[in-house]
């Protein structure tokens, strides 16, 4: 069967192309897609060459470019993308418990087939939406943060970031119990977007000076929490500046080598933060052996599937899949104009 997929030898350079499909193992399900979605941060880090630790190095054909001439020449490559949706068309003869036609989700890259073990794949619940189980690996790290930040009833709670991380770390700040909710991001259309999903207060954090925002709103006391997912230096010093005395910072995003932004003189000292590195996938976990990252992932899993999460207005914008690397090096270029890229195929 022949395919199509979004793959990228260059940084910063993405196109389609087509495949052929092997065929299926007697262990292995192979899956139409219907919807995927990509992972815009550490996914574009990538993209943009910025880390080479972040090479696909469980990629098979990855593997094999690495070891090829021309890899001497261009040695890149990537698959775009994060989790897809699909119907399983075929399955192997030892495959037990699943179905033809039969609905699942998965992690994999931007491509209009996906081949898996049994236990790789995600039943999806007859109500559960594609949308829904695309925001399942980064419900993950918010929820890690969420924990690891220790949210409490009653709570002011600050989420930097508003990717789709923060904006499921902001639902999950208001299910665990915070009385106020706080964003910011300098990018309107996801601030608009957690003010939807029910955050009370959105901050441009291009425009306003959102330590001390915070502690306006907080009654000059700062967040009780911070959970900061943008990864970018001056936020967390941001976060540093508007949290409460011996409040927490639970720090989600992927930082880079800090070459400034970040001050820890009078107000980090003043302040007495406690920075919580979280990295929900870590183990043993914080809560170990009460919760690993399993019962993250379960948790997580339950809770898209139930419902709990709004995820339709995060997901945006979604794009044919002959539209998909145009769209992804657009976004790559603009940030304002995405939330978290869908792929429809």
């Amino acid at each position: 069967m022949t395919g199509k997929e979004i793959v990228s030898t260059e940084p910063r350079k993405a196109y389609l192309r087509e495949y052929e499909d092997v065929p299926v193992k007697e262990n292995e399900i192979r899956v139409k897609v219907e919807f995927a979605a990509a992972k815009h941060g550490t996914e574009f880090t990538h993209f943009r060459g910025e880390d080479p630790f972040l090479e696909n190095i469980f990629d098979e054909e990855y593997l094999l470019f690495r070891k090829s001439k021309e890899a001497a020449e261009k040695p890149f490559f990537m698959r775009p993308g994060n989790m897809w949706i699909g119907h399983i068309t075929e399955m192997g003869k030892e495959v037990k418990g699943f179905e033809i036609g039969e609905r699942i989700a998965g992690y994999g890259p931007l491509k209009s087939t996906h081949t898996l073990k049994a236990e790789e794949a995600f039943k999806m619940p007859k109500r559960m939406t594609w949308k829904e189980a695309v925001c399942y690996d980064p419900a993950q790290f918010a929820l890690g943060g969420i924990r690891d930040g220790q949210v409490r009833v009653g709570d002011n709670v600050v989420i930097s970031g508003l990717g789709a991380i923060g904006l499921l770390a902001a639902q999950f700040a208001r299910l665990a119990g915070a009385a106020m909710v706080i964003v910011c991001d300098p990018i309107e259309k996801r601030r608009n977007v957690a003010l939807e999903n029910g955050a009370d207060l959105a901050l441009d954090s291009s425009s306003v000076d959102v330590g001390f925002e915070i502690k306006k709103a907080t009654g000059k006391r700062g967040a009780d929490v911070v959970i900061e997912t943008s990864g970018n230096y001056h936020a967390l010093q941001q976060a540093i500046r508007g949290v409460a005395y011996n409040g927490n910072v639970a720090v989600v995003g992927w930082y880079h080598e800090c070459l400034g932004g970040l001050n820890l003189g009078r107000e980090a000292h003043f302040n007495q933060p406690n920075i919580i590195i979280s990295r929900a996938c870590s183990e043993p976990n914080r809560e170990y052996p009460r919760w690993s990252f399993e019962r993250i992932c379960n948790t997580c899993w339950d809770m898209l599937a139930k419902g709990l999460l709004k995820c339709e207005n995060i997901v945006d914008p979604v794009v044919p899949i002959d539209k998909a690397a145009e769209t992804y090096m657009s976004i790559d270029r603009n940030p304002s104009s995405s939330v978290k890229m869908g792929v429809e195929f």
